[in-house]
């Protein structure tokens, strides 16, 4: 019996598991694993102990299933991820998805009556596997095709194979408040959900109701059978937010946002030094 027996931690991977500020992910572009950034030494030993005495740690990120097996190999990952932004529960080592909350043909059929009805806006959908379908390609996803294997143009939304992870929809501000406008008139039982995911508004997201960090890492509790007393979640961005506020304590790095700092999060230090290193000696103390 470990002291951490029944004690669940969640971490997000960029810029709070590892430091990605600089060049981030170049390597998925690139496709290319082997140019990931490395753990801070402080952070694995960190988790080495932690799950010794029984904790269980996985990620829950956005990133996709090969980048995710690449830092699983190197940190003691001993329980299924969530992955996609929240989209699934995955076994990380097996690659099997146990749980899913993805966009449906339903949720494809409007994104092409979105495009039918704006001309001028970009549709990204993104797949659980990483790969990219952009339809009326914008510039930015032209230079990301230029660069990536893993980002196609298709001439439909309807010829983009299901299942769909999110979708993203591109344009000036004013367009997308259309859109969102159209979207939700069209979602009469409200099953999907719709977000800005720019400062500038210029990025609408399209997702299923049920999805996202928060919701994933309470099912994930159930299926190891713990008690969201005992969940503790790691991370830096807004879209952790979610998964901080579901856990007994969330824990960000002091380069996180301010949206993270309002949710009330316990600042540890940088992503740089270690963060989640902070996280589990807190956890010591606690238990």
């Amino acid at each position: 019996m470990g002291k951490f027996d029944g004690v669940l931690l969640v971490s997000d991977v960029c810029d709070t598991l590892v430091d990605t500020s600089r060049g981030a992910f170049v390597d998925e572009v690139k496709g290319k694993t082997e140019e990931l950034v490395p753990v801070p030494e402080r952070n694995r030993q960190a988790l080495e102990y932690f799950t010794a005495e029984g904790g269980r740690f996985t990620l829950a990120t956005g990133r996709a299933l090969k980048y995710v097996q690449f830092y699983a190999d190197r940190i003691p990952v001993n329980a299924p991820g969530v992955l996609g932004d929240g989209s699934a529960i995955c076994d990380i080592r097996s690659g099997a998805y146990l749980e899913t909350a993805v966009l449906d043909r339903r949720a494809r059929e409007l994104g092409q009556a979105v495009l039918d009805r704006f001309p001028g806006t970009t549709v990204t959908a993104r797949h659980l596997d990483g790969m990219y379908h952009t339809v009326r390609p914008d510039a930015r996803a032209r230079l990301i095709m230029s660069v990536s294997d893993d980002a196609l143009e298709a001439s439909s939304l309807q010829e983009v194979p299901l299942p769909i992870q999110r979708l993203w929809f591109r344009d000036r501000s004013r367009t997308l408040r259309e859109v969102q406008d159209f979207l939700r008139g069209q979602d009469e039982d409200g099953v999907y959900e719709l977000a800005f995911t720019s400062e500038e508004r210029n990025q609408l997201q399209m997702a299923a109701r049920g999805s996202g960090k928060g919701n994933m890492v309470r099912r994930l509790a159930e299926r190891l059978g713990i008690s969201m007393e005992h969940v503790y979640c790691a991370g830096n961005g807004d879209d952790d937010v979610s998964m901080l506020t579901a856990a007994k304590q969330g824990f960000a790095p002091s380069n996180c946002t301010q949206a993270v700092r309002d949710c009330g999060a316990a600042v540890v230090c940088s992503v740089q030094e270690g963060a989640l290193a902070d996280a589990v000696r807190i956890l010591d103390r606690n238990y």
